[in-house]
């Protein structure tokens, strides 16, 4: 850098005698020639105001994973989940063995008996279907205080149950007893079931149908397809909130689909051989 300070002066020095010595030819010729050289360094001027933030910068790469966080608190059980298929009957028992012959009756006395013998042919008749019926409450259930009365069809005996109870333990309570909730598949049947209701003084029962198996499409609960027999009120099946896969009847006769979880009273069927 001292350097060239010095030539900048050598050179400024001799323009300038060169000046001195040609004053009168330069003055006399009709151009100047005029020579710029550049002047000395001046001193460091003052610092300047900040300026004006830069734009952001590139996002850098993501920083390593951190700890695991602390472990969180057990959440809500949650609802419970469908009922399972029901399962096969199992196999009917052996007979037993039969019992000693038992010993002869007194002879009877010869008389004109036809008419009182049909009488009471008739009245043992009469007493067995009773005696059947009185064990088969018993047998049914563990308090005859739960039984709402006996109702009867050609081929069904229907049994309310005044013990509530959740959709899948209703059925369950039937199927150990040799039925299942009960099924109306015509006009008489439902009929029968929805007077059994007004009878009693109750508002809805469980029965069974249901489309656990297939959203929105019922079937009874012996996975026996429903023809076209139904009695649905007006507006239903609408499964609301995603949540009715069961069904009551109300009084009317007729029918909604409902929630399975909720516990009610339900109406149990059986085969009248089997009762």
């Amino acid at each position: 850098m001292a350097g060239w300070k010095l030539l900048l002066h050598v050179i400024l020095i001799s323009v300038m005698m060169t000046s001195l010595l040609h004053g009168q030819q330069v003055a006399e010729d009709s151009c100047t020639i005029q020579i710029l050289v550049p002047g000395l360094k001046g001193e460091p001027g003052e610092k300047g105001q900040k300026g004006a933030p830069g734009r952001p910068g590139r996002v850098g790469p993501p920083g390593e994973n951190g700890e695991p966080g602390l472990k969180g608190q057990k959440g809500i059980m949650g609802r419970h989940g469908k009922f399972g298929p029901s399962g096969i009957k199992g196999v009917k028992g052996d007979m037993g063995d039969p019992g000693p012959r038992g010993p002869d009756g007194e002879p009877g006395v010869p008389c004109e008996c036809t008419p009182m013998r049909k009488m009471i042919g008739e009245m043992d008749i009469l007493v067995a279907q009773l005696s059947s019926e009185l064990n088969f409450i018993k047998n049914a259930l563990p308090s005859p205080a739960a039984v709402a009365g006996i109702k009867e069809t050609d081929s069904k005996v229907y049994l309310l149950v005044k013990e509530e109870k959740r959709y899948s333990d209703a059925e369950a309570y039937c199927q150990v007893r040799g039925g299942h909730l009960a099924m109306p598949r015509d006009d008489g049947a439902n009929a029968a079931i929805a007077g059994y209701i007004t009878e009693a003084g109750l508002s809805r029962v469980y029965i069974g149908i249901h489309d656990l198996d297939r959203e929105g499409v019922f079937t009874y609960v012996d996975r026996s397809p429903m023809t076209t027999f139904s009695r649905w009120r007006k507006g239903e099946p609408n499964n609301a909130y995603d949540d009715e896969d069961c069904t009551e009847m109300v009084a009317s006769g007729e029918w909604t689909d409902v929630a399975c979880h909720p516990t009610m009273f339900f109406i149990c069927e059986f085969e009248k051989d089997s009762a």
